[in-house]
């Protein structure tokens, strides 16, 4: 059964960058194959969708919180899963998930194949 593996949450100010990797371990299919999305769980919130992206790593979508800060990218020759967050603010502190094997349904609709997470806390 595929297995994100996410890293790259810390503490940061408000305004700075960040940047989250995901990779797939225990996969069956190439990393190419999945569709792939990030979500995220802030503290007494459900979990929410923030961004998503085909299997062939075309035609990102962002949820409208996070648009024109966040960038969404795979990178097939890494195999990795990346979201470059800017300007952040306090209300993006939360845990970020990646998922695979999502599937498109005039949205994103998660494959349900969840990695342990990365905290993310912005501070003002």
């Amino acid at each position: 059964q595929v297995q994100p593996v996410e890293s790259g949450g810390r503490l940061v100010q408000a305004g700075g960058s960040l940047s989250l990797s995901c990779v797939l371990s225990g996969r069956i299919f190439t990393f190419r194959d999945y569709n792939m999305g990030w979500f995220r769980q802030a503290p007494g919130k459900e979990r929410e969708f923030v961004a998503a992206i085909t299997w062939d790593g075309q035609s990102p979508v962002y949820a409208d919180s996070v648009a024109g800060r966040f960038t969404l990218s795979k990178d097939h020759r890494k195999e990795t899963l990346s979201l470059q967050m800017t300007s952040l603010e306090p209300e993006d502190t939360a845990v970020y998930y990646c998922d695979a094997g999502g599937r498109w349904s005039g949205r994103y609709v998660p494959g349900g194949h969840w990695g342990q997470g990365t905290q993310v806390t912005v501070t003002s």
